[in-house]
């Protein structure tokens, strides 16, 4: 039974410890992560490479037996073939059989997820076309390139209508055309309640799409939450104004840093107990306010920055 209030996604505890070659000392690739994904939303799940993301993915879907841990997708266990049923799944780099068509590969892998054979044409087409190949069907898979290969994998995510998508690097290989088709696809997923655990090393993807992240790093989370908390700078205002021929009031000036002026337009940054008075300023010195809004911090800045800071003391958060 799946548990309807609950999250999508559940892992509690994962762990995982290798013991690559004989005489070799153990590895702890994941090491006691928790990650909880809510129904209906876009869950990143960042970190350098080596930082176990992948590993954690491969544990949540079975594919990979974990040390420790608990996993669940929509309340069952997702370690347990049935507990996978809902799921669809692309992995960083999707193989398929070279010799065969498009159409014909995701035909097979329709059958291999168990869809009713009268709907398998019928989502085959819709398919291709949805993730920009048609006029590929007949094209053996030996002829496309990485990119083609990316769009076809997301297609077999797909193929069984899943309440829930694992997608690892979806992005990969694509060009920038195709690296907005799949953050409009997967845009698309979360408006019709399909929940997207989505891994990247692209952060201007991750921060385009994802309402929550997980960051890790050496196999420890390192932050998780809401992505606006994360990247609002706190305590710090930002302020766009318009008519301001003389430059910023004085008033202004001494409390503002992070000044940029363009085409008339002054964009800087205050301290929050102070936005009052700025305002006033701005208004006496005859300029206007376009808008205030929370300083925002840029993801690659966050993900550096944290990044940076757990490698100095030696031990994730």
């Amino acid at each position: 039974m799946s548990e309807s209030n609950g999250p999508a996604i559940l892992i509690r505890g994962a762990h995982k410890r290798y013991k690559p070659i004989v005489g070799a000392p153990q590895r702890d690739a994941v090491r006691g992560v928790d990650i909880s994904v809510a129904p209906g939303t876009i869950h990143g799940l960042l970190g350098p490479n080596g930082a176990g993301k992948t590993t954690t993915i491969k544990m949540l879907l079975g594919l990979v037996r974990p040390t420790a841990g608990e996993f669940r997708i929509l309340g069952e266990d997702s370690t347990r073939p049935e507990g996978r049923r809902r799921v669809g799944f692309m992995p960083e780099q999707p193989y398929f059989p070279q010799h065969l068509r498009a159409a014909q590969a995701l035909r097979l892998y329709a059958q291999l997820a168990g869809v009713p054979r009268d709907e398998i044409g019928p989502r085959t087409t819709a398919l291709m076309e949805r993730v920009g190949l048609q006029g590929r069907e007949k094209t053996t898979l030996d002829a496309f390139s990485r990119g083609m290969l990316q769009r076809l994998g997301i297609a077999q995510a797909l193929i069984n209508q899943p309440e829930v998508v694992v997608l690892d690097e979806p992005a990969s290989g694509l060009d920038p055309v195709g690296q907005r088709d799949v953050r409009n696809l997967m845009l698309e997923l979360r408006e019709s309640g399909v929940t997207v655990l989505l891994s990247s090393h692209q952060l201007s993807e991750v921060e385009a799409v994802c309402d929550d992240v997980t960051i890790m790093n050496a196999g420890l989370v390192a932050a998780e939450g809401d992505l606006d908390a994360l990247l609002n700078v706190e305590g710090r205002t930002s302020i766009r104004v318009r008519g301001l021929e003389g430059g910023l009031p004085a008033r202004v000036a001494e409390l503002a840093s992070e000044v940029a002026v363009t085409g008339g337009v002054s964009v800087f940054s205050v301290a929050d107990e102070t936005v009052r008075a700025v305002i006033d300023a701005v208004d006496d010195a005859g300029g206007r306010v376009v808008s205030v809004t929370p300083v925002r911090d840029s993801l690659e800045d966050y993900f550096a920055r944290l990044l940076a800071t757990t490698a100095e003391g030696g031990e994730d958060r």
